[in-house]
Formats: structure tokens, sequence, C-alpha cells
């Protein structure tokens, strides 16, 4: 870009922020309530408060489908479910993901014949079903027991053949999730999972069941981030959680890593990329935008909502500007319906 322009006097810059028509006018980036989707907390029973997220609450099914009428109604363009699955229904292997009556299938059936025009996104990946709280499943690792018997020692059968979550066993526990969702009507599939290669073998399972015309929106760059814990609380997984996420979600350090993630999941046949988290990682939302000239979402976590939500809404909508601005299509926020109604007057 060529900035060469006449000096002061005769360009003063303030004349294009002397009023707010004019700054409108002028303005490189908008921000309207169908970049917005706002992610629900879906629970049997009532609805209840989440302490670490001030103003989100964990909803019934029928306040579900009252959030997403008031979604539809503030033109927010959908919403994404979480389900806060009951501790008997998880196991190991997270099955209670491929029942095709568990929360989020009832939930999605109920929003999309109340509300058919709006977007409902479901994520896939095993975090709100398995007991030990990690996105895919775990296999011992080979000579593990073996070790074990031998040595008697856990810790040294751990640091010499480590046991960890399996990446296409999980692929496949992920395909029946999938294909559980897009059965109960879903139409936008979510990975969230960082599993190698998953996004290829879902669109060739959706492809090949004759559901083509389902959207992935793909968590290409998603970090091992600190900033999920009030989302762990708030889906139950928090004090579940053996380990950490870090041998499949991101290093917080590396930014050429995201953009190789993000190719690989458009060569795979992603429609729509996903930055986690938005804020801190501005920098990888707009390299993705520039690099690739494809959608890019950016998630306004619940760290980063819970945080901003202290100072208040004005900062928050400055914060939402901010991920706009660096390049995203749309955003993931829990401030969606505030948000919106803010941008609508």
């Amino acid at each position: 870009m060529n900035f060469v322009r006449a000096a002061y006097p005769l360009t003063r810059m303030r004349r294009n922020r002397a009023s707010s028509r004019i700054r409108n006018l002028v303005a490189e980036s908008h921000l309207a309530p169908a970049d917005l989707i706002w992610p629900l907390f879906i629970t049997d029973g009532s609805s209840v408060d989440i302490p670490s997220l001030p103003g989100v609450r964990r909803l019934s099914l029928d306040d579900a489908l009252l959030a997403a009428a008031h979604a539809e109604k503030l033109g927010i363009a959908g919403v994404a479910l979480f389900p806060a699955t009951d501790p008997k229904l998880k196991d190991a292997e997270g099955t209670e993901a491929w029942n095709h009556d568990n929360l989020v299938c009832r939930a999605l059936r109920a929003i999309r014949a109340q509300s058919p025009d709006l977007l409902v996104m479901c994520d896939v990946a095993l975090d709100p079903y398995t007991d030990h709280g990690q996105d895919g499943v775990f296999r011992p690792a080979q000579h593990h027991q073996t070790i074990l018997d031998q040595f008697g020692s856990e810790a040294l059968a751990q640091s010499i053949a480590p046991g960890g979550v399996a990446n296409d066993a999980s692929i496949d526990a992920l395909v029946k999730q999938a294909m559980t969702l897009v059965e109960s009507g879903c139409r936008v599939l979510a990975p969230s999972d960082m599993m190698d290669g998953r996004v290829g073998v879902l669109r060739r399972a959706l492809d090949g069941a004759g559901y083509t015309d389902c959207l992935i929106i793909s968590y290409a760059a998603k970090y091992a981030s600190n900033f999920y814990a009030p989302f762990r609380d708030a889906v139950g997984s928090a004090g579940a959680l053996r380990g950490d996420k870090k041998t499949y979600q991101m290093d917080p350090r590396n930014s050429n890593e995201a953009l190789h993630e993000v190719a690989l999941d458009l060569n795979e046949g992603a429609d729509i990329v996903m930055v986690k988290p938005a804020m801190p990682y501005l920098d990888i939302i707009a390299k993705v935008s520039e690099q690739f000239a494809v959608p890019v979402i950016g998630y306004q976590v619940s760290g980063e909502y819970a945080m901003l939500k202290q100072a208040g809404d004005p900062l928050l909508m400055e914060s939402l500007q901010c991920i706009k601005r660096a390049g995203a299509s749309g955003i993931l926020t829990y401030f969606a319906p505030s948000a919106a109604q803010h941008l609508v007057g």
C-alpha cells in the first residue's frame, strides 16, 4: 500500500473522525449480528448458573428453545450446542456421543423444528462424554502391561511406554458421533478434537452417506490454552480431566504450525476454519485470513469472556470489533445476544 500523502496542514486525519456518521462511513471493518454464533450449554433438568461464567447458564431444553428463538429474532447467525452430560452416562470410550437420543441430539431436533433457518452447530469431540475428560479415546501403549508386570512400577511403565489419546481410534469414534448428529438433522459439524486427518475421514464418510450438503467448520488452529477453564466447568469435564491436551492441541508458541494445520484441513475438505482462542491469537486470525482467503471464525472462548466481562460491555464490544478487524468472518462468543442488541440499537 502507498501511504504517501500531503503533510499537515493539508492532510488532517481528524477530519475523518469528526462525527459518528463519518466514522461509520469510512470504517474498514463492520460487525453485525449476522457475524455472531452463540454457544449454548444445555443440560437435562432445570437451568442453572455457571459461577465461572457470569451471566451464562446451563440451559434446560425448554430454555434452549427460548434462547434459539431469541437468537433468531436478533439476527444472530446461529447457535452452537455443548452438553453437560450426566456423569453416569460417561465412559472411557465416550459411547454416549453416538446415542441418537442423547442431550445434543434431542436439543438439535427441537431447535431445528422450531427455527429451521437458524444455523445449529454441533461439536465433534468426545470430551463431554468421556470419564477422563479427553477429546478422544485412550489406548494403552504397546508393552505397557509387560513392563508393569515385570517391574511393578506404573511410573516406570509410563515413562518407557506412555499411553495416551489414540489418534486413529479416536477418529473412528468421532465418525460415529458425526453420523449420529447428521442423522438427527445437523448440517453444521465442528470437529474440535484436533486429531490428525479427522476432517478428511469425516468428509468421506459424510459424502459416502449422501450428506454432501453438510458444512464442516474445522477447529483448525486450536491451541492448548489456559483460557478454556470456565468452559470445562460448564460441560462438567474439569474435575474429570486426566492430564492435559498438549499432545494434540497446539503449542501457543507456534504460528507457522497453525498455517500448516489450516492447509491440511482445507485440503481434506473443511469449508470454514476456526482459530481458538481468538483475541490472544489475533495474529493467527490475520495470517490465516490473508494467506488462504477462506472464511475464518474466531472463538472468543470462556476465559476471554469471563475476564472481559468484569470490565463491562463496552470492552467486550471493542474486543469483538478487534477480532473482526483481524480478518474473522464470524465470531463465536457468549456475548452474542448482548452484542447483537448493542448493534441493532
